[in-house]
């Protein structure tokens, strides 16, 4: 089973999700996420869905459970790059994803969240 990566971005936890979702994995990207939000003392979840095709119910109830979970532990989550036909999809099923703040992209995400965005220094900009 593939695990899905969790980044820390300061005070933020990235998760961008590049795999296949399948139950189990959605399953324990929700136990990994608790761990990680406790260890780093994190105030922020963004989950970017940009490669994201296609959701189904649980998938979807598990977008919420994880938001709530968040929540309880001071934290607050925010779904970036959500496609039109994954929204569509949602709202035909029903899911409201209460809880859940969305942003069309990571930086308007990481806004959402009143995080910093990181900066690249000139020297990067010059090459040097």
């Amino acid at each position: 089973m593939e695990r899905v990566p969790i980044l820390k971005i300061g005070e933020v936890l990235l998760v961008s999700i590049q795999v296949d979702l399948q139950d189990q994995t959605v399953l324990a990207l929700q136990e990994d996420l608790a761990e990680r939000i406790v260890a780093t003392r994190a105030r922020g979840v963004i989950i970017d869905i940009t490669a994201v095709d296609i959701v189904d119910s649980f998938i979807g109830r598990m977008f919420a459970t994880i938001a709530a979970m968040s929540r309880l532990m001071d934290a607050e989550t925010v779904v970036v790059g959500m496609r039109p036909a994954v929204a569509i999809t949602l709202v035909e099923l029903g899911l409201s994803l209460g809880g859940i703040r969305t942003a069309l992209d990571l930086e308007q995400g990481m806004r959402v969240l009143g995080a910093p965005l990181p900066s690249i220094g000139a020297d990067a900009l010059d090459g040097r």
